[in-house]
């Protein structure tokens, strides 16, 4: 019980010492660290687990239009890493509450992310690649749940999305079945979502999250979603299973290259993981080549002898 007070006495020390936390915005429905061992709330996190919750909170931004309430029970707040969305790749994080002490929930389930955009002049609808159910993805963020959208293109006088999902918190269902949202355009030099036709199929490339990287080598992960039929449903992991090699090369010097990168492959949980070593900063086009599991080339590759193809990803670092 002593351990358990004092870290709920640090939660407090943190709370006092921020001015505001990333759930401010949704207004009365701010999370605040729970003390959830010592009332003895069985449905929520430790008191250590609330902490590390708390501080991840820290990194995001809450996305408030997506952001619910549950048979007037439960909070349900969405984040992204800015509170905005843009072209490409995107995380998406939810974090369940009850209204009645701000207690983080461990065990509730957010499915069916749907995003779909209008083509007004078209009058047609298209979803985009996602990432499928939300889960935990670190033991020290048991009640942070992360899944992902890659959107195909920015919010437009011609275009707008919506995005929708489907939640279960404890017994209880909800959710948000179309929010207008908005998805703006990547900066230039930074172009993280490209596409490739195989076999009279449609397969999109999502990288991830280059703004992470650094000088130097990184861990490269991208995912391949296959179009589905119809469009307005998500686009799913694709179940074939590629190579992406990759050529990173910098177009304002010269094209040079760099040494040390190794292609992409299929991780048992969906995503492509290999390494890439960048060797300063400034622009790089990442070329791509594309290969079936018995090496064929099905994408990209072309004109490789000058460093170059048709198919690549920007990122500035």
């Amino acid at each position: 019980m002593k351990k358990v007070m004092r870290l709920f006495l640090a939660a407090a020390v943190l709370v006092g010492q921020a001015s505001c936390n990333s759930n401010d915005d949704f207004g009365s429905q701010a999370i605040e660290i729970p003390g959830v061992t010592i009332d003895g709330d069985v449905d929520c996190c430790s008191a250590e687990e609330a902490l590390q919750v708390y501080k991840f909170l820290q990194t995001v931004k809450i996305i408030p239009e997506l952001s619910t309430v549950v048979d007037g029970q439960y909070n349900v707040f969405a984040y992204s890493k800015t509170g905005d969305f843009h072209t490409g790749y995107n995380e998406l994080f939810f974090v369940a509450t009850k209204k009645k002490n701000g207690n983080y929930i461990k065990n509730f389930d957010v499915t069916s992310v749907t995003p779909l955009m209008l083509m007004v002049k078209m009058n047609m609808k298209h979803s985009t690649p996602v990432g499928g159910k939300a889960e935990s993805f670190n033991n020290d963020y048991l009640a942070v749940k992360r899944t992902w959208v890659s959107f195909l293109m920015n919010s437009s006088e011609s275009g707008s999305w919506t995005l929708g999902y489907n939640v279960s918190v404890l017994g209880s269902n909800g959710g948000i079945e179309a929010a207008d949202i908005t998805v703006d355009t990547l900066p230039d030099g930074q172009a993280w979502l490209k596409n490739f036709k195989w076999n009279d199929q449609t397969y999109f490339l999502s990288l991830v999250n280059p703004t992470d990287w650094q000088t130097g080598k990184n861990t490269i992960t991208a995912y391949v979603s296959q179009k589905s039929n119809p469009i307005t449903t998500p686009y799913a992991l694709a179940q074939e299973q590629f190579t992406i090699e990759i050529d990173p090369r910098m177009p304002d010097m010269g094209n040079h290259t760099s040494p040390d990168n190794t292609p992409l492959t299929r991780q048992a949980d969906g995503r492509y993981q290999g390494n890439i070593n960048l060797t300063m900063t400034g622009l790089w086009r990442i070329h791509l080549t594309v290969r079936d599991t018995q090496g064929n080339i099905v994408a990209g590759g072309d004109d490789q002898k000058d460093g170059f193809s048709s198919l690549f990803w920007e990122v500035t670092i």
